[in-house]
């Protein structure tokens, strides 16, 4: 990302499931992005001029959610600092205190979902000096976020079994293993991640293959090697997720 300073946190996580980075504007290039379906819910806490979220209805922003099937939307900052958190659906449901179905394949406002902590936060930020000093920062907000509130042990479990296949196992090994039901499963794992189990493993095949096709493998190899039939169910699948063309998508 040329022009954009990137540092990943080196700061103590008390939380599975995290990975926290920060990014600055530093050549005022500007953000514009398409959000797209990812196995990781997306939190980004901006300190900087703010974020305007392009959908149904424009909204500004100092900080945002996205979960894992966010509807078609569109990120724009300028001179964007920020500390972006990816979190395993296992830890958002922990941290954001809310099932990730009540998010409503939505991008939303972080402050509606944690209040004053989420705004103080910010403005904590914005006066930090060091990224070391921000992280730090962020990592005491996520200790204080951390409550009671757990996925099922076998939820969990599932979803580590998914995203180790690269979404190549089968629903119904997952809930013989859990020894549930395949009924009960389903409905427990739809309720806390806000996916169904087969929606989820489709998911994660799906970020297999746009990290493939973004590097420039042929498309036939990516499909292949993501346990497509064919390049049509792949293309059958990036339209599901995201109501575009594979090509239209990386382009």
């Amino acid at each position: 990302m040329s022009g954009w300073e990137v540092v990943r946190s080196v700061a103590s996580r008390r939380i599975d499931g995290i990975e926290m980075i920060g990014f600055r504007d530093r050549a005022g290039l500007g953000l514009d992005m398409r959000v797209i379906p990812r196995p990781v819910v997306i939190v980004v806490i901006e300190f900087g001029n703010g974020l305007i979220v392009e959908g149904p209805t424009d909204r500004a922003l100092g900080s945002l959610v996205a979960g894992l099937s966010p509807c078609a939307a569109r990120i724009r900052g300028e001179r964007v600092e920020c500390v972006e958190l990816q979190l395993s659906p296992v830890a958002a449901y922990s941290l954001l205190g809310v099932a990730l179905s009540d998010l409503d394949d939505a991008v939303v406002d972080l402050d509606e979902l944690c209040g004053g902590d989420a705004r103080r936060l910010r403005e904590q930020l914005a006066d930090s000096t060091t990224w070391s000093e921000a992280f730090a920062l962020t990592d005491a907000f996520l200790g204080r976020r951390l409550g009671a509130t757990a996925v099922d042990p076998e939820v969990a479990v599932s979803w580590d079994r998914i995203v180790a296949s690269r979404g190549l196992v089968r629903i119904s090994e997952l809930a013989a293993d859990c020894g549930w039901s395949r009924k009960r499963l389903w409905a427990r794992f739809s309720a806390q991640l806000g996916l169904t189990p087969k929606r989820a493993a489709m998911l994660v095949r799906f970020d297999h293959a746009v990290a493939g096709l973004a590097a420039g493998t042929d498309t036939a190899e990516v499909a292949f090697a993501c346990g497509y039939a064919d390049q049509s169910h792949m293309y059958r699948d990036v339209a599901s997720f995201t109501g575009r063309t594979p090509g239209a998508l990386i382009g």
